[in-house]
């Protein structure tokens, strides 16, 4: 398994979802919030099963889970999680406003 690091801007999408459910439902916000933490934990365990999405960046892959898009790269030893968003989102605009 590959060394998983997570950017703060993730740690923030993830928190945000956590918030977002919690409105409706406290109990469910900390599970799935756990669970998409297992999601990137079984991402290091083999990153290249997941799809490129040149589109979007230079190396980046992409996770589907549920309603959400969990966006990583892969090096050697380590795979990072960049993003995790909703998929019904702009998500090429959302890349290309944080690339510039």
């Amino acid at each position: 398994m590959k060394r998983l690091f997570i950017t703060p801007l993730a740690e923030s999408d993830i928190a945000e979802i956590g918030d977002y459910i919690a409105s409706d439902s406290p109990a469910r916000a900390l599970s799935f919030v756990r669970e998409l933490r297992g999601q990137c934990r079984k991402i290091a365990g083999s990153p290249e099963a997941y799809r490129m999405r040149h589109e979007l960046g230079e190396g980046i892959r992409a996770c589907a889970y549920h309603r959400y898009m969990i966006f990583f790269v892969a090096a050697a030893k380590e795979v990072t999680i960049i993003r995790v968003l909703h998929g019904a989102r702009d998500l090429t605009a959302l890349f290309r406003d944080q690339r510039d």
